[in-house]
């Protein structure tokens, strides 16, 4: 009778099992998180990229992240709309904080409110350092999640400071002091060619950021808080574009357009003793440069100031309830504090909460590579980055005029009206 009954209950449980297994494997069928993600420094990130969706998904059962590299941020924006306007958008994608607007304009993103349901994730979501929420709130709603976000420093060559005969431990701390410093940087051969420039700040690929490092500190913000108005015309600006545009003339600073991916590179070999760049370039810079470097904040004109940069989380509208759910799930995991400071060791980006600096492992390495907190420490006079609605538009006028003045073609006064004008006409209809 035993052995009958065993043999019942196991043809039973065959049968549960062969019935049930349909649904089990559509219970166990993966939600795939479809992530787009910029490749826009240097460094082997796309390798630290790979390991976090594998990590997530190990950790996740029945999550799974796809990151799908797309470029530039401006290649990613144009193929993030590009695939919500065919219905197939990612999943949650990685965008410029200033792209914000424009994902709202296009109605291609939801609020991440509707997903911070406890008192744990209240708790998250307030943790972000209030400068990088400038570029993440809008209208009483928060848009994207602080990721991957820098401020603009200045690293210099100390070697070259040396021979220059300055004090290779102290960096410039007025515009002032940066252009006769780049003066006794700038070193030519016997036929009067420039063999190190003094100073380089980029001016292709993300002119109007590099630019806010002079406009900001000269007591401007580009924009108004609501995206659809710009001052690009005041006195402060013109005269902080003129600047830039003297440090060129005055043989200190490469005349015309400053490539942005090979500044890091001229640096490298010492083609120029001073730079102005991402602090998103750290580790690159740490694991390239051959000599000591040193890092500091942005010069002051009247006062200190930064813009804010980088890229945001954001979560498709057109994404499935599950997949917008597993998403922020996917966001809160990237951004935990632990996690937070070993993505700003890995890449050079600041981390984005007080609580990942607190954590042992980011207070042990800032104490041992204090230029690795420089970021930090200028995020109280940092302003958020350039953006307003038509963004990529508006961007581009300012951008043209800002070019237009470093190669002579338009006085910085000129460069700065026309683009006031364009600014103006792609404005009017969101006033």
């Amino acid at each position: 009778m035993k052995r009958k009954t065993f043999l019942k209950q196991l043809t039973a449980a065959a049968g549960w099992a062969a019935a049930g297994a349909p649904g089990l494997a559509l219970a166990q069928a993966a939600t795939e998180i479809s992530f787009y993600y910029p490749v826009a420094v240097g460094g082997p990130i796309t390798k630290i990229i790979d390991q976090y969706a594998a990590d997530f998904t190990k950790e996740n059962p029945g999550l799974k992240v796809t990151p799908i590299y797309a470029g530039s941020y401006q290649d990613t924006i144009v193929k993030a709309l590009t695939a919500h306007k065919a219905g197939n958008p990612p999943v949650t994608s990685v965008l410029l904080s200033t792209d914000m607007f424009t994902l709202i304009d296009e109605d291609a993103i939801v609020p991440i409110d509707g997903f911070v349901k406890t008192a744990e994730d209240r708790a998250w979501l307030a943790g972000f350092y209030p400068g990088f929420m400038l570029n993440s709130r809008s209208g009483g709603k928060t848009w994207g999640v602080p990721f991957q976000r820098s401020t603009i420093v200045l690293y210099w060559n100390k070697e070259a400071f040396k021979a220059a005969g300055l004090d290779p431990n102290k960096a410039p701390a007025t515009w002032a002091e940066m252009a006769e410093m780049a003066r006794k940087l700038t070193v030519r051969d016997a036929s009067g060619k420039v063999t190190q420039y003094g100073v380089q700040i980029p001016s292709s690929g993300f002119p109007y950021w590099l630019f806010q490092g002079l406009v900001i500190p000269n007591g401007v913000a580009l924009a108004n808080d609501a995206g659809n108005a710009v001052r690009f015309d005041d006195p402060a600006v013109v005269e902080a574009l003129a600047y830039w545009v003297d440090l060129g003339k005055q043989g200190v600073h490469p005349g015309g357009i400053v490539e942005w991916g090979t500044t890091p590179k001229d640096f490298f070999e010492r083609k120029v003793a001073m730079m102005w760049t991402t602090t998103g370039n750290l580790t690159n810079v740490r694991a390239n440069a051959k000599f000591d470097f040193g890092v500091a904040m942005l010069p002051a004109g009247r006062k200190r100031g930064s813009p804010t940069g980088g890229g945001n989380f954001y979560i498709s509208k057109k994404a499935t309830p599950a997949q917008q759910e597993a998403a922020f799930r996917f966001i809160r995991w990237m951004t935990q504090p632990e996690r937070a400071a070993r993505w700003s060791m890995d890449t050079g980006y600041v981390a984005v909460s007080e609580a990942a600096y607190a954590t042992e492992a980011l207070k042990k390495y800032g104490a041992e590579f204090p230029p690795a907190l420089v970021a930090r420490d200028q995020l109280p006079y940092a302003l958020a980055e350039f953006s307003t609605h038509d963004n990529q538009r508006v961007t581009k006028a300012l951008n043209d005029g800002i070019q237009a003045a470093l190669t002579g073609a338009k006085t910085p006064a000129q460069a700065m009206k026309d683009a006031q004008a364009e600014a103006d006409r792609l404005l009017r209809g969101y006033k």
